[in-house]
C-alpha cells in the first residue's frame, strides 16, 4: 500500500469526526467536504457567496498542503441548503475553477453540521503531468 499524506485545516469537527481535511494517496487527492468554519466561528454568517470563497482558498490551502493545484481538480461535489442561491456559489466555483473546468455536482440538502453554514464543498484531483492535446480535452 502506497503511503498516505494527509493533512488538517485545523476546524473543529476534523477530531471530533475523525477525519482529515485531505489525504493523497500516490496521484490521487480527496479534499473532504469543507464549510466556511474557521475555528469555532462561521465565515460569512448569511452571504453565501463569501462562504464559498473561503471554503475554495481552505480547499486550495489543502490541496497544496499535500502537493496538489487547483488545475489537478477533476471532480467538485457542492451542497447547499438553498438551491435558489447556486448562482452564487457558482461564481465563486468559476473564479477558482475557470480554466480547470472539473465535472461539478451541486444538490441541495436539508441542513449542514451548523445551521449557520449555506455551503460544503469536497473536491478530488488527480495529480499528473497534463492532458492538454488528449482526446477529450476541450470542454
Amino acid at each position: 500500500m502506497e503511503d498516505r499524506v494527509r493533512v488538517s485545516s485545523g476546524g473543529p469537527w476534523e477530531p471530533m469526526i475523525g477525519y482529515c481535511r485531505a489525504i493523497r494517496i500516490g496521484n490521487r487527492v480527496v479534499v473532504a467536504g469543507t464549510t466556511a468554519t474557521k475555528g469555532n466561528d462561521v465565515v460569512g454568517i448569511g452571504d453565501v457567496y463569501m462562504q464559498s470563497v473561503y471554503v475554495l482558498k481552505v480547499i486550495k490551502k489543502s490541496l497544496e498542503a499535500v502537493g496538489a493545484r487547483v488545475s489537478d481538480v477533476i471532480i467538485t461535489r457542492i451542497y447547499v441548503t438553498n438551491m435558489s442561491n447556486w448562482k452564487h456559489v457558482a461564481k465563486a466555483h468559476k473564479e477558482f475553477f475557470k480554466e480547470t473546468r472539473p465535472v461539478t455536482t451541486i444538490v441541495e440538502v436539508t441542513a449542514l453540521i451548523d445551521p449557520r453554514l449555506l455551503v460544503e464543498i469536497e473536491v478530488e484531483a488527480v495529480i499528473s503531468a497534463g492532458l492538454a492535446g488528449r482526446p477529450g480535452s476541450h470542454c
